[in-house]
């Protein structure tokens, strides 16, 4: 659904992107992840037909962004980090003045901003000037204006911006359903968290380069090594218990606890609770050790910094 090829961007001097290749597959989510300054809005600007590339090329549903941009701009519903807002409208209003500018039958889109502000809490206040709302209805209706002509390509840039947990979870759960609905998405954020919980993908962005993609199981294995689980007991258990040809490599224990790394978690993990419980321990639990995609962020953007 999206292609990126070698895209780079120059200001005068300043290169800001030097070179992006990515791909995102319709119901798929990809997180691009970098330090301010490192090319990801301008990256997105160019995916949505708003920047020309100095070089390079990219495809959005099958349209060439500097020969279709037209209709690349009908197909993308973008959220940038700092929409512009009329103060003086109405939700209602400024919803109906995008629906014109996206060509939409006036009783779809009054159907689309009603089912919008409904889903994000601004139904009661469609009437009032938006220039009382608060930062997080702001951004409640940024996304709703986003969203108001049912984009097949969706591209946020700080998503949850200035929101409380509720609504950052209402957004995160919609997120998930036009993930669903066969929607490619990109999501530009600084929450790792979020990025982790909503991406089957992560680009890492520095200096306008990908320095690191993959799912955040792959990018923690590679940086931060195999997965680690922990097995708690009742007791001691018999240390001859815990060899597994192999398929476990013992790193710490205690008197009744033992962490370790398996290559194969699938098979080392049900192998070695069987020959514990046949062999007489007593098991509380078994979990993963949390591997932070926090640690894999740092490592990578210092390591390029070196």
């Amino acid at each position: 659904m999206i292609r990126a090829h070698h895209l780079a961007k120059q200001f005068g001097s300043v290169t800001a992107v030097h070179d992006i290749t990515l791909e995102v597959a319709a119901g798929e989510v990809l997180a691009l992840l970098g330090p301010n300054g490192a090319g990801k809005t301008t990256t997105l600007r160019m995916l949505c037909s708003l920047l020309r590339p100095s070089a390079g090329w990219a495809t959005v549903a099958g349209y060439d962004t500097v020969a279709d941009a037209p209709q690349v701009r009908r197909v993308v519903g973008l959220l940038t980090e700092l929409p512009g807002f009329y103060g003086r409208m109405s939700a209602q209003h400024y919803l109906a003045f995008f629906g014109q500018l996206q060509a939409l039958p006036p009783a779809r889109q009054g159907q689309r901003a009603e089912e919008l502000l409904r889903y994000f809490g601004l139904w009661e206040d469609r009437a009032r000037p938006i220039g009382g709302f608060s930062k997080g209805m702001r951004q409640k209706l940024a996304l709703a204006r986003t969203l108001l002509h049912d984009p097949q390509v969706v591209m946020l840039d700080e998503p949850t911006s200035a929101m409380d947990p509720a609504s950052a979870k209402s957004v995160r759960d919609l997120i998930r359903g036009l993930r669903a609905a066969d929607r490619a998405i990109i999501i530009c954020t600084h929450n790792l968290a979020e990025a982790e919980a909503l991406a089957d993908r992560i680009a890492i962005i520095r200096r306008g380069r990908i320095v690191a993609q993959g799912t955040a199981r792959e990018l923690k294995q590679g940086l931060l090594g195999l997965p680690r689980f922990e097995v708690r007991f009742q007791g001691t258990v018999n240390p001859r218990l815990l060899s597994l040809d192999g398929l476990v490599h013992i790193e710490e224990q205690g008197v009744d606890w033992v962490r370790y790394a398996t290559p194969d978690p699938a098979t080392a993990n049900p192998l070695l609770l069987r020959q514990l419980v046949g062999g007489g321990a007593a098991v509380t639990s078994l979990s993963e050790v949390p591997q932070s995609l926090e640690a894999v962020y740092l490592r990578i953007v210092e390591e390029e910094a070196g």
